[in-house]
């Protein structure tokens, strides 16, 4: 249209911000009222953009931060939030490569759980903000045949397999505890889920028991996932842990099958 400048296009104009925002000359047309202005105006703005990014991936991450430090933890943050950036505007879903950024990242060469750790953390936020269900009233399991049963798991239940005892060295760090204390070594399985009261917990489980909360979630009926879980290891006892399930209101559901 006469009269009004040429602007880039959308696209370059996105890229050369961006670009700004990690300490890339201005975009072109980024002015002020005073153009001498204009660079100090725009670095409080890249300061702002970088605060909040980080404060942001320390919500998501608490114990992260709180095994490495906060100082230590607000660079490492600066450095992932500059190749990878939010592609929503939902803050909830950003992070999701943060475990492996952590996996890959030097100085933490030495502290190979840190990944894992951060897995539990991301799962925990999927977990929290899952779609409701309510739960099923335990009285219908009454009665009725196992192996007849398909019981449906809430959106909230998750179970992960994971290299290091990083469900341990989760809750060696939770809020009112002692860090420091030594986890085992070994390999770790985590359950995690919502439960009644909002809560998101993260409990440690056997590969017995992960085998029958994957066999429920994949539809078997409860009979033939609690057999598996016995095969997998003979003195596993499923009632503890179909209580725990009922107990926290991840059972929504059941189907009667012949």
């Amino acid at each position: 249209m006469p009269g009004l400048p040429d602007f880039p296009a959308h696209g370059t104009l996105t890229f050369a911000f961006d670009a700004a925002l990690k300490g890339a000359p201005l975009p072109a047309g980024l002015t002020a009222t005073d153009p001498a202005e204009a660079e100090r105006r725009f670095a409080v703005y890249r300061n702002n953009v970088a605060t909040s990014l980080i404060e942001a991936l320390a919500r998501r991450f608490p114990v992260i931060r709180r095994l490495v430090g906060a100082e230590f933890f607000a660079a490492m943050a600066r450095i992932y939030a500059e190749d990878h950036r939010p592609t929503s505007p939902v803050l909830l879903e950003w992070g999701q490569s943060f475990p492996d950024f952590l996996a890959g990242f030097a100085p933490l060469k030495g502290y190979p759980y840190m990944a894992d750790v951060a897995r539990i953390e991301y799962a925990r936020g999927l977990a929290f903000h899952s779609a409701d269900a309510p739960p099923m009233d335990p009285v219908r399991l009454a009665g009725a045949d196992p192996y007849a049963l398909r019981l449906r798991l809430a959106p909230s239940v998750r179970v992960l397999h994971l290299g290091h005892p990083a469900v341990s060295i989760w809750l060696q760090n939770q809020p009112g505890t002692a860090p420091g204390t030594v986890a085992p070594a070994g390999a770790e399985i985590a359950l995690i889920l919502r439960d009644r009261a909002f809560n998101v917990p993260v409990r440690p489980v056997t590969g017995a028991e992960a085998r029958m909360v994957e066999g429920l979630g994949r539809g078997e009926t409860l009979g033939v996932a609690a057999e598996a879980a016995v095969a997998a290891d003979p003195d596993h006892d499923p009632q503890p842990l179909l209580l725990y399930l009922i107990g926290s209101g991840a059972i929504t559901d059941l189907q009667e099958t012949e």
